[in-house]
């Protein structure tokens, strides 16, 4: 199997889906409410699997989601073999993604941009008027 073959994509996708319910539903106080599964990269052998994770809150909600989502690897991963009928359940590891979180502060950062253009804009206009 290829790496970027259709059939990998879509163990890909169904893992991403499975791991994100998953942890929604893990009672675990550690692991932060606004938790999401951003990406899910199944090995060709379906062996390994890197799970990469976006948590919104502060750095040490960050760490304790961590530190819970390790500790509870085993049994995720046992859900996800329930779930998904594979040859081979991959072995977890996560890793944090904050790829959104630097996107919202760009966006943040441009949006204020725009604001200080328009009313330095509106300034001069008063001025001229």
């Amino acid at each position: 199997m290829r790496k970027n073959s259709v059939k990998n994509a879509r163990i890909n996708e169904a893992v991403r889906e499975e791991l994100s319910s998953i942890i929604r539903n893990l009672k675990d106080p550690r692991i932060a409410p606004m938790t999401s599964v951003t990406s899910a990269v199944v090995a060709t052998d379906l062996k390994t699997c890197k799970v990469s994770v976006s948590v919104l809150g502060t750095e040490e909600e960050k760490a304790d989601t961590m530190k819970g989502l390790e500790s509870s690897r085993g049994f995720i991963r046992h859900e996800l073999a329930r779930i998904l009928n594979l040859r081979n359940t991959p072995e977890l590891s996560f890793a944090l993604d904050e790829s959104i979180e630097y996107g919202v502060r760009m966006s943040k950062l441009i949006d204020d941009v725009i604001s200080k253009d328009e009313e330095a804009e509106s300034g001069r206009e008063k001025e001229e008027g």
